[in-house]
């Protein structure tokens, strides 16, 4: 059971599932904000351009009954499409803005790998060339080193009446 709540735990504390819970958040109070532009700003132009209110569009299939005295015995059959065009308004305008969103993000994160990748060659770059004045200057330290370590002429010339000698 510790194991059940502690994968839970790390779930829950991974970043995605933080951002999608601050994109509920975030998504349901633009929802608000797209329909009341739909519903105060763009609906009231569409209906001042057509002459009616588009969200009391229908189209009568059947007509209302109506008794000599004016009431209503049985409603009319109506297919009320003004509702669904305004929420289709409304969902064309949420994917837009969440296309424009994911687009500009994507490429934010496409720019910020490119970046990383050119400090990463930049920064292998660097330490291979410190790598190799390092190897360069050792070479160059065992170099002295063979030459210090060089006999003179009168060691040599010592060695060699010692070795005759025998």
């Amino acid at each position: 059971m510790r194991k059940f709540f502690r994968e839970f735990r790390d779930f829950i504390q991974k970043g995605n599932v933080l951002d999608l819970a601050v994109g509920i958040i975030i998504g349901g109070a633009f929802n608000k904000i797209v329909s009341s532009l739909v519903n105060d700003i763009i609906m009231p132009l569409v209906s001042l351009i057509g002459g009616k209110n588009i969200q009391e569009a229908k189209l009568v299939l059947v007509d209302a009954v109506v008794d000599a005295e004016g009431n209503i015995l049985q409603n009319a059959v109506t297919l009320n499409y003004g509702n669904f065009l305004q929420f289709v308004i409304d969902f064309l305008i949420i994917a837009f803005t969440v296309f424009v969103i994911v687009k500009v993000v994507k490429t934010m994160q496409v720019k910020a790998e490119i970046a990383k990748e050119k400090l990463l060659s930049k920064i292998k770059a660097e330490e291979e060339a410190k790598a190799l004045e390092e190897e360069k200057s050792n070479e160059e330290a065992s170099e002295e080193v063979v030459i210090e370590e060089k006999p003179t002429v009168e060691e040599l010339l010592t060695e060699i009446r010692d070795l005759i000698k025998k």
